[in-house]
């Protein structure tokens, strides 16, 4: 790689001059896949914008009011996986740490830097989606904040524009709901997945009160499968509902053939999983 200059700046404000000072200036969050960018030559920035000293970026903790989690950009993998309070409030993101990357991987990795990658076939994305988190957004003119399913807008493409950063996520806490992401690779299981899905449901009984499918890697960004939620809210678990989900699934998403699979392959996938998840969670559930 060339040689570049490697800032550290302490808040906000100098991160968002330095990115403006200077066109060929990119933030860097872990580091983890911009580095892969760089030594394949997609990326050549003059100037690395390191964000591991700004400590406003960094941390999470439930509100006063135990309605949600925030959630630092900065905050690595490894913080999550080990965390007591990710394990209690949010099960299924400590489940898909057991799969994701490897410990060196999640040591440096920051969940802001792994949203604005936006690579389709990353783990947390779909997770993210499906729990209906929130992405503060911020830049020198000022802050936004849409929904995690609006983050992305195509392979590798994010709403994010010029000079701004993801400050945070906020990951609403619902006890009443249960999630599992469903990891299908066709090497190791730490591999990138053929496909990734998450499902979320609210069971009363055995019916399905609510539901938020989410599906990624098989498709070019965390996609909500509305279709099948609208086929599985309200109804009772059987082999035809879920089914009808898969046929709902299927008919809304594209799905293309790529070096882990063929589209036929990956719409097999699709319709195993999403029945055996849930199956999973309504069994579970049922039990707690």
């Amino acid at each position: 790689m060339p040689a570049l200059e490697l800032a550290e700046p302490d808040t906000l404000e100098e991160a968002f001059a330095l990115l403006a000072d200077d066109e060929g200036a990119r933030p860097m969050g872990g580091g983890t896949a911009l580095m892969l960018m760089m030594k394949a030559q997609l990326f050549r920035p003059a100037k690395l914008v390191s964000l591991r000293q700004i400590s406003s970026l960094s941390g999470f903790s439930l509100s006063e009011d135990r309605t949600h989690i925030r959630i630092g950009a900065m905050t690595t993998f490894s913080a999550l996986e080990q965390s007591p309070l990710i394990a209690r409030h949010l099960p299924v993101v400590t489940q898909t740490m057991k799969t994701l990357a490897n410990v060196r991987v999640r040591n440096v990795a920051s969940v802001g830097g792994n949203l604005a990658h936006g690579d389709p076939h990353l783990d947390l994305p779909p997770v993210w989606t499906a729990l209906g988190a929130s992405v503060r957004i911020v830049g020198a003119a000022g802050e936004r904040v849409i929904a995690a399913e609006d983050l992305f807008l195509g392979y590798y493409e994010t709403a994010l524009v010029q000079g701004e950063l993801i400050s945070e996520i906020l990951v609403p806490v619902r006890p009443d709901w249960h999630f599992f992401y469903a990891k299908v690779t066709t090497r190791a299981e730490h591999d990138w997945p053929a496909l990734g899905l998450c499902v979320g449901l609210r069971a009363e009984g055995d019916r399905i009160a609510d539901t938020s499918l989410v599906l990624s890697a098989a498709v070019d960004r965390p996609t909500r499968l509305t279709g099948a939620e609208d086929v599985l809210r309200g109804a009772l678990l059987s082999d035809a509902t879920l089914a009808a989900a898969a046929d709902a699934a299927l008919a809304e998403v594209h799905i293309e053939s790529d070096g882990r699979g063929s589209a036929a392959y990956k719409q097999h996938l699709l319709r195993v999983h999403l029945a055996r998840a849930v199956r999973h969670i309504m069994q579970g559930s049922a039990g707690a």
